[in-house]
């Protein structure tokens, strides 16, 4: 018998509990692939278990890479609202054989995490401090002329 593939398991999942939007299970997936590669860069290039925290961290900068100051409102649209979502989700792809866990791994890891907005908006929020008039040109300005009008058709001489 043939494993299914990850997409016929994700569609299993949303079809039994619809709360996730099945890109994020896809995106879950690919953040985690980003978090070894971010890891392995880091460090000796060999590949080890990767923690709540981590994975976290990597969806965090996964976010901001791909979706940009929309990172929040894409997430949110695909149901996920908090870290803890991040962490249903891994469960679900661990309960369903998708994903491997150690013995010390729990759901409580993703728990609390960081906030939306300070991860997805403050990022792109103006600098607070001063704010300074634009300058405005010395230059004078060039008289203009009028612009013409069209004008109007004439009038079909029917009477009306």
């Amino acid at each position: 018998m043939q494993k299914p593939s990850f997409s016929q398991i994700v569609s299993e999942i949303v079809e039994r509990d619809a709360r996730y939007d099945a890109r994020a299970y896809a995106f879950v997936r690919d953040g985690l692939d980003y978090t070894i590669k971010m890891l392995k860069r880091s460090q000796s290039g060999s590949t080890r278990h990767v923690s709540g925290a981590e994975l976290l961290d990597g969806l965090r900068k996964h976010t901001l890479n791909e979706f940009g100051p929309m990172g929040k409102l894409v997430l949110n649209e695909w149901g996920v609202h908090a870290c803890e979502d991040f962490g249903q989700i891994v469960f679900t792809l661990v309960n369903h054989g998708v994903l491997g866990k150690s013995e010390a791994d729990r759901p409580d890891d993703f728990s609390p995490g960081f906030s939306f907005d300070d991860a997805f908006v403050l990022p792109f929020l103006p600098a607070p401090g001063p704010v300074t008039p634009a300058k405005r040109s010395t230059k004078p300005r060039g008289a203009r002329k009028p612009r013409k009008l069209p004008t109007p058709p004439a009038a079909s001489g029917t009477g009306e």
